[in-house]
């Protein structure tokens, strides 16, 4: 697997408070020669300044995640492409499963892992599974399940549409049909902050709305209003 090089990268914004702790559990991974990609969309907070000591590149893209994304992959050097998001937690052993899972041709050469939402809720814990049974189904990976993908897959597909919400479940669908995802375990690990800011009982509600409607063609742009995505003016 010595010709495996693993370039993570992460958007970001507004995540000062968080940000330094994300990436400093990073640092073994770079000391093993993961390449560490922060993007930013636009943070109005220090989160741009706290990252730069703590990544191989700090760069700056129009916010949203597909833009910051491609951004971050364009300019990434390995050629493994692996986008962790800032409120996921991956360790030495997830590393390890996306070097072994791309340097086999059976794995597809694009998966993503389990999740499970930190948060003793059992709830949570029914949501995390459900996640989980629903992307082993349907052969679809959410950006929390730390997408990885070969670099020359990623660029034949086109990397990741350019919309405003809805971004890994398109860019799932492109990669499948390439191949079908290698669905990992162990769970990676995500944050509750969003179940736990806007309550979880509405969280999964507008969870479900959302990829139903997109599921029925409703524009990403109306379910990014939805979501209370309001994009930046140039």
């Amino acid at each position: 697997m010595n010709d495996v090089k693993i370039s993570i990268v992460m958007p970001v914004l507004n995540e000062a408070p968080t940000i330094v702790a994300s990436l400093t559990e990073l640092q073994g991974a770079r000391s093993r020669g993961v390449e560490l990609i922060v993007v930013d969309g636009g943070s109005a907070d220090a989160t741009l300044e706290l990252a730069r000591p703590l990544a191989d590149q700090v760069l700056s893209a129009p916010r949203g995640r597909a833009s910051q994304m491609n951004a971050g992959a364009a300019a990434a050097t390995g050629n493994v492409l692996w986008f962790v998001h800032a409120d996921t937690r991956v360790s030495e052993d997830h590393e390890q499963k996306v070097a072994w899972a791309t340097a086999h041709a059976w794995g597809g050469r694009w998966g993503r892992f389990d999740v499970r939402i930190d948060s003793a809720d059992r709830m949570l814990a029914l949501v995390g599974r459900m996640m989980n049974w629903r992307s082993r189904w349907s052969g679809v990976a959410t950006g929390d399940q730390a997408i990885f993908v070969s670099r020359i897959l990623f660029e034949r597909v086109g990397g990741f549409p350019e919309l405003p919400l809805m971004e890994d479940i398109a860019l799932s669908k492109r990669l499948r049909c390439a191949s079908s995802p290698a669905c990992l375990g162990p769970p990676v690990l995500t944050s509750a902050r969003r179940w736990e800011k806007d309550g979880k009982w509405r969280t999964i509600a507008l969870m479900w709305w959302l990829r139903g409607a997109y599921f029925l063609g409703v524009s990403p742009a109306r379910l990014a209003r939805s979501y209370g995505y309001q994009p930046r003016e140039h």
